[in-house]
C-alpha cells in the first residue's frame, strides 16, 4: 500500500489542506500516520463523510466562550484559553512567570508565589487576563483604532510603563523603535499607516486566515505602541478569528522562533508564518474536539 501527502488528497478531494489535516487529526483517515510533523495517508484512502449533526452542533466557540466566562465556570475552554493564551503571549516576549504561577493568578486572583517575580510580570497577567475576556465581548465588532488602543491601555494599566512620561499608554508610540533589528514606522508615520491598514482589512468582504495573518504581520512590521505590540496583536488575531467563523489559535512559546521567523520573512515568504499560524489551528481544533464545540466550515 503506498501514501500519498495532504496536498494530493486535498486536490483529490477538492478541499483544503486543513481539512485534510483535520480529518487526519481527528482519526477520520484510517491508516494516516504522522511522519514527525507531516501526516501521510494511504492511497485508496477515501474522503471521510460529513459528520452527522448533532444537538451538540449549536454549541458554536464563541456563545460557549462567553457563557462560561458570565457563570465563571472552572475547567472549561474559556479557563483554558484565558490561561494558555495569557501564559504564551506574555512569555514569548519576556515574561518569567511560570505556566503553574499564571494559573494560579487567574484561578485565586491572588499572587501565592514565593519566588522573586518582576511585578509588571503580575500586573500584565491579571491585564491580559482582562483583555481576553475584552475580546470575547467585543468580538462582533469592528477592528477599529479606537478598539485596538483600548486593549493596549488594558494591558499596560499600572505598570512601570505607565508611569513613564515618554510612554504612552493606549496611544500610539512617541519615539522610534524596532522589533528584531529591524526598522519599524517612525512615530509620525504611525496614525496613517494604522488607519490604511485597517479600512484595506476592514474593506474585505470575506476574511480568511490568510488575510488575518496578512493583518498581524503588517501590525508588527508597523509596531505602533513603544511596547506590547505582539501581544495586542495576538489578541487581535484570536478576535478576527472568533468574528469571522475561523478556527483561533495560540501561538506557544515552543513555537516562538518559528513565529519570529515568519514575521522577519512575510515580505519574501508567506509560508513561514502561514505554516505556523495553522499548525496552531490543528492544535486548537483537537481542542474542540475534546470539549465537544462545534468547529466553524473549513475553508
Amino acid at each position: 500500500m503506498g501514501f500519498i501527502s495532504v496536498g494530493e488528497a486535498a486536490r483529490r478531494w477538492g478541499v483544503s489542506e486543513r481539512t485534510v489535516r483535520g480529518y487526519c487529526a481527528g482519526g477520520r483517515i484510517p491508516g494516516a500516520e504522522l511522519v514527525g510533523k507531516t501526516w501521510v495517508i494511504p492511497d485508496d484512502a477515501e474522503r471521510p463523510s460529513r459528520k452527522p449533526r448533532t444537538s451538540e452542533k449549536c454549541r458554536t466557540l464563541l456563545k460557549v466562550l462567553r457563557e462560561e466566562k458570565s457563570a465563571n465556570v472552572s475547567g472549561g475552554i474559556y479557563h483554558h484559553v484565558q490561561v494558555e493564551l495569557t501564559y504564551n503571549s506574555n512569555h514569548i516576549e519576556g515574561s518569567r512567570l511560570t505556566h503553574e504561577q499564571t494559573r494560579f493568578i487567574f484561578e485565586t486572583n491572588t499572587i501565592g508565589i514565593s519566588d522573586v517575580v518582576r511585578v509588571d510580570d503580575v500586573l500584565e497577567t491579571a491585564n491580559h487576563f482582562r483583555c481576553v475576556d475584552t475580546v470575547i465581548d467585543v468580538t462582533n465588532r469592528h477592528l477599529t483604532e479606537r478598539l485596538i488602543k483600548g486593549l493596549h491601555a488594558q494591558l499596560k494599566q499600572g505598570t512601570s510603563d505607565s508611569r513613564k512620561g515618554w510612554f504612552a499608554v493606549g496611544d500610539y508610540k512617541r519615539l522610534p523603535n524596532e522589533v528584531g533589528g529591524r526598522e519599524t514606522a517612525a512615530p509620525e508615520d504611525v496614525p496613517g499607516r494604522m488607519a490604511e491598514l485597517i479600512a484595506w482589512y476592514e474593506a474585505l468582504p470575506n476574511k480568511t486566515l490568510e488575510d488575518i495573518v496578512a493583518f498581524h504581520a503588517d501590525f508588527e512590521t508597523i509596531h505602533p505602541f513603544q511596547d506590547g505590540n505582539g501581544r495586542v496583536g495576538r489578541l487581535i488575531m484570536f478576535k478576527e478569528c472568533l468574528r469571522n467563523g475561523i478556527i483561533p489559535f495560540i501561538i506557544t512559546d515552543e513555537a516562538k522562533l518559528f513565529y519570529y521567523r515568519g514575521l522577519a520573512q512575510w515580505g519574501r515568504e508567506r509560508g513561514y508564518l502561514l505554516d505556523t499560524c495553522r499548525a496552531a489551528q490543528d492544535a486548537f481544533g483537537d481542542l474542540l474536539q475534546r470539549f465537544r464545540i462545534a468547529a466553524p466550515p473549513s475553508d
